[in-house]
């Protein structure tokens, strides 16, 4: 794949990325969050089992001799969306996107506690800027402070499944990465008998666009576009371009769009403490990202 197509398909998958917040506010809570998630998960399962399986050229191979990493980081992907989504149906997409950017902050942390990495001078400049950054963007802000608390969650808990899955040598690129999102997609199912499977026969009237939408639509959209096409976008995207430039890009573009795309579709205009918080955090993110994957190299 040349340069141009890289690119290019690393721009689809950023904006893939970016547009769960989007999909998940679309369905106005006409499907439980709970039974939503497993309707995407399982969606985008499927769509990595057929769309690796075609890359390939062969049927993805059952992890026999991997089960137990494929199960926690399986477990890990559904705590991880879930919440995510669940903090979507809470505050404005820029809260969630940018709060979740804490994540290299708790990798770095795991990392440092669980595999011993070393602790640079720069560090303590990135994390008092970072901190910084939180603290002005004010994630106790009455009326938001629940879903803030609960993006950056969001963050830990990737921070922890990137931490688990450098400690064994993997990447979300792994054809077992299919098989973990299957099993993520296995935990929430019980919540169509739980919390029931939601209208997902109902049609949602858009004015703007003067036509009535499926809400089962956006779970689709949700899962295959969000999720699966993003997974299978990276799997392509990381044969000519290092896992690191990858992470970097997402870091900052992914937040960006999203919070666009909130603005642009539902009027959320973020505080301008979000913006001035969240731009120390996502640049502070991004240093930090840098310096990691210098150590890496």
């Amino acid at each position: 794949m040349n340069r141009i197509k890289t690119f290019s398909l690393l721009a689809l998958i950023t904006i893939s990325e970016a547009t769960i917040g989007v999909f998940v506010k679309l369905t106005d809570g006409m499907i439980p969050i709970q039974t939503l998630n497993f309707y995407a998960l399982a969606c985008a399962a499927l769509f990595l089992l057929v769309g690796m399986s075609l890359l390939n050229r062969k049927p993805l191979d059952f992890p026999s001799d991997n089960i137990k990493d494929t199960v926690i980081i399986g477990i890990l992907i559904a705590g991880q969306s879930g919440l995510f989504n669940y903090a979507m149906t809470l505050v404005p997409i820029a809260n969630a996107v940018i709060f979740w950017s804490v994540a290299p902050f708790f990798t770095f942390i795991f990392s440092w506690l669980f595999l011993k990495e070393k602790v640079k001078k720069n560090y303590i400049i990135i994390f008092t800027i970072a901190l910084t950054g939180i603290f002005i963007a004010k994630p106790l802000k009455e009326g938001y402070m629940f879903g803030n608390l609960v993006a950056l969650s969001v963050g830990a808990i990737y921070g922890a499944m990137v931490t688990y899955m450098r400690h064994e040598g993997k990447t979300e690129t792994d054809n077992d990465i299919a098989w973990s999102l299957l099993v993520a997609a296995l935990i929430f199912a019980p919540s169509i008998a739980w919390v029931g499977p939601g209208q997902v026969g109902a049609c949602i009237h858009y004015a703007a666009l003067g036509v009535d939408l499926p809400v089962v639509l956006w779970a689709l959209c949700l899962g295959i576009i969000s999720m699966g096409f993003a997974y299978f976008g990276i799997s392509i995207v990381l044969r000519t371009l290092s896992a690191n430039v990858y992470s970097l890009v997402d870091i900052i573009t992914s937040p960006v769009i999203a919070s666009t795309l909130g603005f642009l579709i539902f009027n959320e205009v973020p505080s301008s403490n979000m913006i001035y918080g969240g731009l120390m955090l996502l640049g502070a993110g991004f240093w930090l990202s840098m310096e990691m994957s210098r150590a890496d190299s």
